[in-house]
């Protein structure tokens, strides 16, 4: 019997994304403590477990590519699939739109219905980026891929914006 070949990318972690993240969600609790006057405020350990919850959902976002298909599991739990013969392009994108990625420099899939529909299928942000599209590119040569790789004023030692 033969094995399936897989290979696992793991979502790229934004320092700017999360930390905008958490400034926002410690923001109410901050400002409820300081209204209060006492330290120990329920609404700021409420504020501090949810922002361990999202670390903790960022940190296991997972892109496995089969032989067939693109898995995105977040923790083990599937949260979407598309077969590979059916992506027709991808291209960069920095979407702010709510997606499976812990970093806004995303790439953009889009896919290809049987009716001629094209769909953007998700925003993913692997982690070794150009490994990722070698890989998609050995599998279904057909697949367009324009991304560019451009540096810019606002990346701050190549953090991802």
């Amino acid at each position: 019997m033969e094995r399936k070949q897989r290979k696992v990318f793991r979502s790229r972690m934004s320092v700017l994304l999360i930390a905008f993240i958490l400034m926002m969600m410690m923001l109410p609790g901050f400002v409820l403590t300081m209204r209060s006057g006492n330290i120990f405020n329920p609404g700021f350990y409420v504020m501090t477990g949810v922002m361990v919850f999202i670390a903790f959902i960022f940190g296991g976002i997972r892109y496995i590519i089969t032989d067939k298909q693109l898995l995105v599991k977040m923790w083990g739990v599937q949260y979407g699939s598309v077969p590979l013969t059916h992506i027709k392009s991808v291209k960069r994108s920095y979407c702010l739109l709510s997606s499976p990625a812990a970093s806004l420099k995303r790439l953009r899939l889009i896919i290809k219905f049987k009716k001629g529909i094209d769909w953007p299928f998700a925003l993913i942000s692997p982690v070794r980026e150009q490994e990722f599209l070698e890989k998609l590119k050995e599998i279904n040569p057909d697949i367009d891929i324009r991304v560019n790789n451009r540096k810019a004023w606002y990346r701050i030692w190549d953090w991802d914006i």
